[in-house]
């Protein structure tokens, strides 16, 4: 059982920095028992923050789709009838209320604290708590959901670093900010959702963004490990990686321009 001091100073060794904004994924079973829980990790976080820094988690809603896994498999085999009445049940997108998905507790946790503040895709926002909490999350364009015009935009532009706590590449959301900056970029698909409107009825909306691919990330962080900007470490029993965005988004960009077929 590890607590919050240990953690603190386990969080401190990898090197993370005062005053950082810092995105970070995390799979608490991997880390082992915390004695509080993701409380107690989010306030290690913060105490290696201090008050000028932010944490930054993946908050999506990947269900508020018609193309999504679980409506798939909800849907396989129904008629046409059928599958619109499931469509029909998808609850709108609601900032304030809507749980994340299978984005594990720690993002979770941070999502319902008081001074979280969340971005408003409805399929792909991100919530923040800290000093550069509401920059951060301001821009989350509909037909942009995790390009320049979303919060891992803001991130890059704000030197952010990445921490991957006991959760490996495939988790790691910043590197399709590369899939956008490819010189032959992914095609784009239809994508539907639904969500709120200010009067605080259900609207669907109908856009094309792209078509991401993460199937190669764990081949690019084979790579990222070996490089400078990369720190491997331990925190409580979870392997982790303390990781600079841009030059790893700028490697990522760089090798899927290379890997990738056109």
């Amino acid at each position: 059982m590890i607590g919050r001091s240990g953690l603190t100073a386990e969080l401190r060794a990898l090197g993370i920095p005062g005053g950082a904004t810092l995105l970070v994924h995390c799979a608490m079973s991997r880390i082992g028992p915390v004695a509080g829980g993701p409380a107690t990790l989010l306030a290690a976080l913060l105490d290696v923050l201090g008050e000028t820094g932010t944490v930054v988690v993946p908050a999506q809603t990947p269900g508020n789709s018609v193309t999504s896994r679980a409506f798939l498999a909800a849907t396989a085999g129904l008629t046409a009838e059928q599958t619109a009445a499931v469509e029909a049940r998808i609850p709108p997108f609601d900032p304030a209320n809507s749980p994340s998905e299978g984005m594990g507790a720690l993002a979770e946790h941070l999502r319902q604290h008081d001074g979280a503040v969340r971005s408003r895709h409805p399929q792909a926002s991100f919530a923040a708590l800290g000093a550069d909490a509401a920059a951060v999350t301001a821009v989350h364009d509909l037909g942009c959901h995790l390009g320049e015009r979303s919060p891992l935009g803001a991130l890059y532009a704000a030197d952010a670093l990445v921490l991957l706590l006991g959760v490996d590449y495939f988790a790691c959301a910043a590197l399709h900010l590369a899939e956008y900056r490819r010189r032959r970029p992914a095609p784009q698909r239809a994508f539907r959702a639904y969500l709120l409107d200010h009067q605080g009825r259900r609207v669907r909306r109908d856009f094309r963004a792209l078509d991401l691919d993460d199937t190669d990330f764990p081949l690019i962080g084979r790579a990222l490990d070996d490089m400078s900007f990369v720190r491997i470490g331990r925190v409580g029993g979870g392997l982790c990686r303390l990781i600079r965005m841009r030059p790893a988004v700028d490697y990522a960009g760089r090798w899927m321009d290379e890997h990738r077929e056109p």
